[in-house]
């Protein structure tokens, strides 16, 4: 594994189903610094083509542990804030105050996360994304990469640059936004 700076986040994913959406997470990780847990059994191998081709070679930069059961997730993890994101959780990522260390537990794509998972964790840590009603989930990748996002953007994103420059904000992709300086800060109109 290359070293990375970490975010200070770890996703894990528990009996994850479909390979592709775990290469994908696995790439985002790698891409946020982030670390990731997978909780046995997968429904997949380690060497199937499916989830190498979804994350190409980003394996070597994300730090991926495979974890042989719940218990032994949380062993590893001793005073750490767990978060449960689950369809209609009683908050949002959006209302939620993430701290460096905590842990983003997302279910499988099939089945959700099992009552073992979702017993262990409190209920004002259940978080959820917001959706249109009536629509059932998002997609697993999708799913945790907003909730990544969102708390990684709300740390400051420690580790991450654009072009080589700190990052006060996300996604403005080298070019100067409208109303703030270069550091993120608001300008006053003239």
């Amino acid at each position: 594994m290359t070293f990375v700076m970490s975010s200070g986040l770890t996703v894990i994913l528990v009996h994850p189903s479909i390979p592709q959406n775990t290469g994908n997470i696995i790439r985002m990780c790698a891409n946020t610094g982030t670390d990731l847990g997978l909780i046995e059994p997968c429904a997949f191998g380690w060497d199937d083509a499916r989830l190498r081709r979804a994350h190409l070679d980003y394996e070597e930069y994300a730090d991926v542990k495979r974890v042989p059961s719940w218990q032994a997730c949380v062993d590893h993890y001793p005073g750490s804030r767990f978060f449960a994101v689950e369809t209609g959780g009683p908050n949002t990522v959006y209302e939620t105050a993430f701290q460096p260390g905590d842990i983003l537990v997302l279910g499988s794509e099939v089945a959700g996360l099992p009552e073992e998972v979702l017993g262990s964790i409190s209920v004002e840590n259940y978080i959820s994304l917001p959706m249109v009603p009536g629509n059932r989930s998002m997609n697993l990748g999708n799913a945790a990469a907003v909730a990544v996002f969102e708390a990684w953007r709300q740390l400051g994103f420690p580790g991450g640059s654009s072009n080589g420059q700190k990052m006060p904000f996300a996604f403005t992709n080298g070019m100067q936004m409208p109303g703030v300086d270069p550091n993120g800060k608001p300008v006053k109109p003239d």
